[in-house]
């Protein structure tokens, strides 16, 4: 894994009944832990709420820098960073609550787009929003360089799997609008993100590649 440092210089909600259901099927599975970072929560000086309102404040930080589009267009065309640049490329609202933002970089194939149970390999490149926003650097780490020795995978729309769940439903999103091969900026709050961020409530950034092989 490779990492460095990230310096800090500064609705209309389509989805399938079918990722309602596994979003359903993804909290109750993580329930334990919800409830795990509730306990401690009541221990330590800064109560859950209080992380919660500085992962929205990190978020909306970053956010602020960038136009936000509050909903998905209607014909799912995308103004993505390859037409505009990444200044001005807008971060999509993909999850009505707001626990995940997309910036399309590319779109991918669209004529193959990611089905439930295929076998996604992503690389990535990801960021803490919190410590960004907190120290101004953050620690960037990334599988980037060669997956051979840092694969990471989901299985799409199949939170029965080990590896879905670790992954959260964040990633996993952009899937219903992009094709494989496509890339996307993400933020992704500590709800939607990789089992670990539940505990830490840690908002990322995140660059995302999708692929079907791992090579």
């Amino acid at each position: 894994m490779v990492r460095r440092m990230i310096i800090n210089n500064t609705y209309t909600y389509n989805s399938t009944d079918t990722m309602k259901k596994n979003k359903i099927q993804l909290f109750a599975v993580l329930l334990l832990v919800a409830l795990g970072i509730g306990a401690v929560s009541c221990k330590d000086t800064e109560s859950y709420a209080e992380k919660l309102d500085k992962e929205r404040k990190a978020s909306n930080a970053f956010l602020s820098g960038y136009n936000v589009e509050m909903g998905i267009p209607a014909d799912t065309v995308f103004v993505t960073v390859a037409d505009v640049g990444e200044a001005n490329a807008p971060f999509y609202r993909i999850e009505p609550e707001g626990n995940v933002y997309m910036q399309v970089v590319k779109a991918g194939d669209r004529d193959s787009m990611a089905h439930t149970g295929d076998k996604i390999y992503f690389r990535y490149s990801r960021y803490s929003l919190l410590d960004w926003y907190e120290y101004g650097y953050s620690i960037e780490e990334s599988n980037s360089v060669d997956m051979e020795y840092s694969s990471r995978h989901f299985y799409y729309n199949d939170f029965s799997k080990s590896a879905s769940v670790t992954c959260g439903m964040g990633l996993q999103l952009p899937l219903q609008y992009v094709g494989i091969n496509s890339e996307v900026n993400l933020v992704i709050k500590s709800q939607y993100g990789i089992d670990t961020e539940m505990t830490n409530v840690a908002p990322f950034r995140w660059n995302v590649r999708y692929f079907k092989s791992a090579l």
